[in-house]
């Protein structure tokens, strides 16, 4: 058996190659999913408004130009 290329490896080698891939993505997910904090609380706390509202003013054009002026 000549298992040192995927062309010429057997049947075995490639479902060995699955099932280490299969296993070590499972793991990165489980630490992945451990590893992430509690979203819920930590965005509800940043999201707290203190000083008074600011109420908008009227409506502003703006423009543009890109000729120069020489004075």
């Amino acid at each position: 058996m000549n298992n040192a290329s995927f062309e010429t490896a057997d049947r075995t080698t490639h479902v060995k190659i699955v099932v280490v891939a299969l296993v070590l993505s499972i793991a990165v997910l489980a630490v992945g999913i451990t590893a992430s904090s509690n979203w819920a609380e930590d965005t509800s706390a940043r999201l707290q408004a203190k000083g008074p509202p600011i109420k908008a003013g009227g409506p502003v054009v703006v423009t543009r130009s890109n000729t120069s002026v020489v004075r």
